[in-house]
C-alpha cells in the first residue's frame, strides 16, 4: 500500500491537498477537489435515479467536469482519486464510498433512496443493485472498505440490509479538510523537536531513510540506544528525508486488550496513509515489548522503533541502527541563528571580529587560550566517544577566568575564542542578574543558562567580581542567601554545555573554592613597553592614512591596550576632521584627553622625544 496523503498538520481543519502541504495552489485545489467530489456524487445520484426510474434534467456542467481529474498532475491528485489508489479500491468500492459521502453532502439523497433504504441510509444491497461493476467481495470484512474502516456497518442484521455510513475522518479527507483522527488524540503526538545543537551526520540518517524507502510495506527501523536526543534527531531527519510527518506514541499507551490494540493498529495504519506519516514508537521498559510486538504485527505501514536494546521478536521485518550516531563537530554553528532571539533578550551579543593577530599577550597566556579552544572543540569526542562523561557527570562544564587590569585584552580574548569556535558571544549584564530580593538572582541565572543550554554560545560574565566574590561568613539571612546564589551558580556552570568566561580586575577577589572549580585561569598582565609597541603597530587598520608615526615613542605611554585603542580612534577622528593623515600631533592631543579621563597626568618621560610639535 502506498502513502499519498498529506500529513495531519491541519489539525484545526485547514483545507489541504492530499499530496502535500499547503501551497500557492491550495485555494484553487480545494475548490476543484470539492467540484470533483460533487461531480462523482452527481454521477452516483443519476445511477440511483436510473435504478428508480426517475427522470431528471441533464446536468451538462456536471457531466463535462467528470474528466476534470485529467487536468491535475500526479503530484496534486484529488482526494477521492488519492484515497482510491492508496487503499486499492475497485471502481465499485469507490462508488460505494461516494454513495455514502453523497448522503452526508447532498440533502436530496435521503429522500431519493428512502423507498429503497430504511431511513434514507444506504446499504450494501442498494449499492449492489444500483451501481455498476458490482461484486460481492466488496462487502467482505477483509475487503478494503471494511478492513480500513472507510465505511462502517451500523447495527446488526444481514450484511446486505444493514445500514452503512462513511467514517467521519474519511469524509473530511474527501472534502479536502485533513486533520488528525479524533480517536487518536491524546495517544498520538508529533515527534518532539530535538534539542538545539544535536546534529546527526546526514549519511547516518540516509541509511535509515533508505531502508524504509526501499522496503516500505511493513518495515521497522529499530533505533537502539539510550541517547534520547540522538533518537529524536535521527527520527526527525528520517521523516524529513521521506517527506513525511510523524505519528509518535509511547509503548505504555498501547492498549493491553488485544481487540483494542488491533483497532489502534488499524487507525494508525490508516492515518499514516491518509496523512503521509511515519509511525514512531518508544519503548521504555521490557514490559512494553510484547504490546509493541503485537501492535507491529497488525500495522500495515513502516515504523520507527526506539528502544534501549534490540527487540528480537521483530527481527524478521526490521533492521536495527545503533544510537548515538556520531555527532557533527560543527553542529552548534548551524543552530546559533535559531537561538539568537531568546538569548538576545537576556544578554548582549557581541560581534566576534577579533582574531589571534589582535591579541598581544605573553606565550603562556596564549597557550592557555589555545587549550580552552581545544577542550571545547574536542568535548564530544572525549566525553561521549571516549566515555569520560559516563565515568562522572561532575566537572564537565568548560569555564575560564580571565584576570587582569582593565584594558588588557580579556574581552578581546573572549571574542577570539568565539570566532575560533564559530559560535556567538554574549556578555551578561550583571545589573540585570543580581537582585536584592531573595531567590531572584537564582531565577535570573536559571533563565540565562536554560536559554544558553544547547546553543553552545560563549557566556562572558564581564567584571564578575560583584557576583563571584568571596563567600561571606554567615552572619545573617542575607549572607546565607548570598552564599546559596554562588553555590547555585557553581552547579549551573558545571553542567553548562558551552564555554563560560569570567573576567575580573582582581583575581584575589574570587572565592578560592570557586577558583578550584574553574578549569582555566589566565592572568592578563599590564603590557610592558615591547607589548605596547606591538599593540600600537596593529591598532590602525590598513586603510587608515598615517604619517611619520614613531611606534617606539608611542609605546612610552604607560597605558593598557584598551586605552591605546581609544587614543588611536580619537586621533583618527581629529585627522579626518582636519582632512589630513594621522600624525604624532593628533595622537598627543588624544593621549592628553585619555589621561584626563583617567584622572592621570602624563609624565615628562612618557612624552620624551616626541618633538615640540607633539607637545
Amino acid at each position: 500500500m502506498t502513502t499519498t496523503a498529506t500529513p495531519p498538520s491541519a489539525a484545526s481543519g485547514v483545507a489541504m491537498s492530499p499530496s502535500g502541504g499547503p501551497s500557492v495552489r491550495t485555494e484553487s485545489w480545494v475548490e476543484r477537489n470539492q467540484r470533483h467530489l460533487m461531480n462523482a456524487v452527481g454521477r452516483i445520484r443519476r445511477s440511483l435515479e436510473r435504478r428508480l426510474s426517475i427522470d431528471t434534467p441533464r446536468d451538462d456542467q456536471a457531466e463535462s467536469d467528470t474528466s476534470f481529474a485529467a487536468m491535475v498532475d500526479d503530484e496534486h491528485p484529488f482526494a477521492l482519486d488519492a484515497l482510491t489508489r492508496t487503499f486499492g479500491l475497485s471502481d465499485f468500492e469507490r462508488d460505494i464510498l461516494v454513495l455514502c459521502a453523497g448522503v452526508e453532502l447532498d440533502a436530496s439523497f435521503a429522500s431519493l433512496i428512502a423507498s429503497e433504504a430504511r431511513g434514507g441510509v444506504p446499504t450494501f444491497g442498494l449499492a449492489l443493485a444500483a451501481l455498476s461493476d458490482a461484486h460481492w467481495s466488496a462487502i467482505a470484512p477483509g475487503a478494503p472498505l471494511r478492513a480500513w474502516r472507510l465505511v462502517e456497518v451500523v447495527g446488526m442484521g444481514p450484511a446486505t440490509t444493514a445500514p452503512i455510513r462513511i467514517d467521519e475522518r474519511v469524509l473530511h479527507y474527501l472534502t479536502g479538510v485533513n486533520h488528525l483522527d479524533s480517536r487518536l488524540r491524546g495517544i498520538v503526538q508529533p515527534l518532539p523537536a530535538p534539542r538545539l545543537g544535536i546534529v546527526i551526520e546526514r549519511d547516518s540518517i540516509g541509511v535509515v531513510s533508505d531502508y524504509l524507502r526501499e522496503t516500505p510495506d511493513r518495515a521497522i527501523a529499530q533505533l537502539v540506544g539510550a541517547d534520547t536526543e540522538s533518537f529524536l534527531t535521527v527520527a526527525a531527519g528520517v521523516c524529513e528525508a521521506l517527506e513525511a510527518h510523524s505519528l509518535c506514541l509511547r509503548a505504555d499507551d498501547i492498549p493491553s486488550v488485544a481487540a483494542e490494540r488491533f483497532d489502534l493498529a488499524r487507525l494508525l495504519s490508516r492515518e499514516a496513509s491518509l496523512a503521509r506519516a511515519v509511525i514512531v514508537v518508544e519503548i521504555n521498559s521490557d514490559a512494553d515489548e510484547s504490546r509493541v510486538t503485537s501492535l507491529a504485527a497488525a500495522l500495515e505501514t513502516p515504523m520507527i522503533l526506539r528502544s534501549a536494546k534490540f527487540v528480537a521478536a521483530l527481527a524478521s521485518r526490521s533492521e536495527w541502527f545503533e544510537l548515538p550516531v556520531q555527532r557533527a563537530r560543527s553542529a552548534w554553528a548551524s543552530n546559533r541563528r535559531i537561538a539568537r532571539p531568546t538569548m538576545d533578550a537576556l544578554a548582549q551579543r557581541i560581534e566576534a571580529i577579533a582574531d589571534w593577530n589582535d591579541l598581544v599577550l605573553p606565550e603562556p597566556q596564549l597557550s592557555v587560550l589555545r587549550e580552552v579552544a581545544t577542550h571545547v572543540r574536542q568535548r564530544e569526542r572525549v566525553y561521549d566517544d571516549w566515555g569520560f562523561a559516563a565515568k562522572s557527570a561532575r566537572g564537565l562544564g568548560i569555564s575560564a577566568l580571565f584576570a587582569g587590569p582593565p584594558g588588557t585584552g580579556k574581552t578581546t580574548a573572549a571574542e577570539v575564542l568565539a570566532r575560533e569556535l564559530k559560535v556567538d558571544l554574549y556578555r551578561v549584564d550583571l545589573s540585570g542578574i543580581v537582585s536584592k530580593y531573595i531567590g531572584e538572582t537564582e531565577k535570573n541565572l536559571n533563565r540565562l543558562f536554560s536559554a544558553a543550554d544547547g546553543t553552545n554560545v560563549v557566556l562572558l560574565f564581564d567584571e564578575a567580581d560583584a557576583l563571584f566574590g568571596k563567600r561571606s561568613e554567615v552572619k545573617d539571612s542575607h549572607d546565607r542567601y548570598a552564599n546559596i546564589e554562588i553555590s547555585y551558580l557553581l552547579q549551573r556552570m558545571e553542567s553548562y554545555q558551552g564555554l563560560a568566561i569570567l573576567t575580573s580586575n582582581m583575581k584575589q577577589a574570587i572565592d578560592p573554592s570557586f577558583l578550584r572549580r574553574i578549569r582555566f585561569v589566565a592572568h592578563f598582565p599590564f603590557p610592558d613597553a615591547d607589548a605596547r609597541e606591538a599593540i600600537w603597530r596593529g591598532v590602525f587598520p590598513a586603510r587608515t592614512p598615517t604619517a611619520d608615526l614613531d611606534f617606539a615613542r608611542l609605546a612610552q605611554l604607560n597605558v593598557s591596550g584598551g586605552n591605546i585603542r581609544n587614543i588611536a580612534l580619537a586621533a583618527a577622528f581629529s585627522a579626518a576632521e582636519a582632512g589630513t593623515h594621522v600624525t604624532m600631533h593628533h595622537l598627543a592631543q588624544a593621549a592628553r584627553a585619555e589621561y584626563a579621563k583617567l584622572e592621570r597626568q602624563i609624565s615628562h618621560g612618557e612624552f620624551r622625544g616626541w618633538g615640540g610639535g607633539a607637545i
